[in-house]
């Protein structure tokens, strides 16, 4: 037998050998994001174990530390590197904690809507007819509405349902759901597109003869030869499903001011941003930035990379 490191080495001497790899060590933009955002995903997770304060604790702030500039301000306290908010919360540790919120709620929104996106677009593209007909015509409706739109009708209506003690503990929830319901069409309309051409081809052909299930032709080898684009969409969606995160929040229909994501920092600062408080809105801004356009380039250089025609 080969020792499991063996096969580990044997894997990763592939992988170094492949023409991803290659293409991202000759691509200076993909590496440098590839690198900011392993840095951000670290730090934000890594929040507890070093920043000065849990911003999500009211019993850890401080009204009389409230408004410390940075520290390389001469008004600067340590150990508030980038200063505090108009509540005392150290803005280092907000932004981080509020980072780690964002990051979630756009991976598992992106995981869901992938998944109902996957499902749906299979069963149109397989089976089509009426089945096709109705998937896609519902989606062009929800593609004929602006995403933010949709997104706050759902936010907006999925929080009047909740009771009012668990609007703030559910809060994540709905916009994952709220995302969701927005997102999911684009993945569908991929999936069915590559689905329908795969229905017609001679595999797909000699399994429908041997009387292979149907769920086993669309799931074992239908779905396989989707997700080349698939994960190119869900790279790029990602970046777009944190602003989603971040413009409900900012519009005061996101994530509550006791949980802080990049949004409602953002929100709460710019009620100060003209009273001298500049650091309160300015440094959740850079990290939204940060994490948004390291994304996207990640997600362009996929693109290309996965591209034949390019190669």
């Amino acid at each position: 037998m080969v020792p499991s490191d063996g096969v580990a080495t044997s894997r990763w001497r592939r992988w170094r050998s492949s023409d991803l790899w290659w293409s991202f060590t000759h691509k200076p933009s993909a590496m440098i994001a590839a690198g900011i955002l392993l840095v951000l995903v670290i730090a934000a997770f890594a929040a507890p174990l070093y920043v000065p304060q849990n911003p999500y604790d009211p019993a850890q702030l401080d009204l009389l530390n409230a408004e410390i500039p940075p520290i390389w301000s001469p008004d600067g306290q340590w150990p508030f590197i980038l200063g505090t908010d108009t509540q005392g919360r150290d803005m280092l540790s907000a932004i981080l904690y509020g980072s780690r919120s964002s990051i979630i709620i756009g991976i598992a929104s992106v995981a869901l809507s992938l998944s109902i996106g996957m499902i749906l677009g299979l069963f149109a593209g397989y089976f089509g007819g009426i089945t096709d007909t109705v998937l896609m015509r519902f989606g062009d409706i929800l593609l004929s509405i602006p995403t933010i739109l949709i997104a706050i009708l759902v936010s907006a209506i999925a929080r009047q349902a909740l009771p009012e003690n668990l609007r703030d503990a559910g809060a994540a929830g709905v916009l994952v759901l709220a995302i969701t319901l927005s997102a999911w069409v684009q993945y569908a309309r991929t999936v069915r597109a590559q689905a329908a051409v795969e229905r017609n081809r001679e595999y797909v052909q000699a399994a429908r003869l041997l009387k292979v299930p149907a769920r086993r032709i669309m799931f074992r080898h239908i779905l396989p030869n989707t997700l080349t684009p698939i994960f190119v969409a869900a790279t790029l969606n990602f970046g777009m499903a944190i602003l989603t995160e971040a413009t409900l929040s900012f519009l005061g229909i996101g994530m509550p001011p006791s949980q802080p994501s990049l949004g409602t920092l953002i929100r709460l600062g710019n009620q100060f941003l003209f009273s001298g408080v500049w650091w309160v809105v300015l440094f959740p801004v850079i990290q939204l930035c940060l994490l948004v356009v390291s994304v996207n380039l990640l997600g362009d250089w996929l693109r290309d990379a996965l591209n034949p025609k390019l190669r």
